[in-house]
């Protein structure tokens, strides 16, 4: 089945080139020129993965991003000019999975769209999952559905993050430097990019602890990197 993408750009020129690129990769292509439009057609209709600028007309690609995110936890790739750390740290607290600064290459841009979306695939392919609910403290853990419950509250977490938590809970007490949770997670060589990683730990912490500044489950081993305790 053809993967579903929706491409937000305000720039016509890269929005087609970069449309006619992805449906020459096989994909199923919806393009929108500015925030409103990509709301609205993200509430009507159903994607694999979001492709954002950031500065956009009407609503910029943040506050789009921000907007999906309450409702939706499929992937978001950010492509845009500014590719400042604080941009970068900004795009990911808010709820992006990747952030592409351009200009790109077209192989670099093609690899990142694929590594997010066979992420989010293995995440909720049953048959992909190892079987059955795992309960840890305050935490009930549903690999096969793809769902996380904290005081039978459901938590609403992006594909990355879920699959950082499930890579700390099959390895209880294993401690994961930096650089080996972005390779098993982003599936891509390490560059030190250290915000990548420091964003997401910190917004799972604030989705799955009671106290993300004294966490009980993600622990930090200064210099090191983390371990979850169970």
């Amino acid at each position: 089945m053809q993967k579903r993408i929706l491409l937000v750009e305000d720039d016509e020129a890269i929005r087609e080139m970069v449309e006619k690129f992805l449906i020459m990769e096989g994909f199923d292509v919806t393009a929108v020129s500015n925030g409103e439009e990509a709301v609205q057609t993200c509430l009507t209709k159903s994607f694999d993965l979001i492709i954002l600028d950031i500065m956009m007309p009407k609503l910029d690609g943040l506050e789009v991003l921000k907007r999906i995110r309450e409702k939706e936890a499929l992937p978001i790739i950010i492509m845009s000019a500014k590719d400042s750390d604080v941009d970068k740290a900004l795009g990911l607290g808010l709820g992006a999975d990747d952030y592409i600064a351009k200009p790109f290459s077209m192989l670099e841009f093609s690899a990142r769209v694929k590594a997010a979306i066979r992420r989010a695939t293995q995440y909720s392919n049953p048959m992909a999952e190892a079987q059955g609910t795992m309960t840890i403290g305050n935490l009930v853990i549903d690999v096969v559905n793809f769902s996380v419950h904290k005081d039978q509250q459901q938590l609403k977490l992006t594909s990355k993050e879920f699959a950082i938590l499930k890579l700390f809970i099959t390895n209880c007490n294993r401690v994961f430097t930096k650089q080996q949770i972005y390779q098993l997670i982003w599936n891509d060589e390490y560059y030190g990019d250290e915000n990548i990683i420091n964003v997401h730990i910190r917004r799972l912490r604030e989705k799955i602890e009671d106290d993300p500044s004294n966490p009980r489950y993600i622990k930090t081993l200064w210099g090191i990197g983390y371990k979850f305790e169970g």
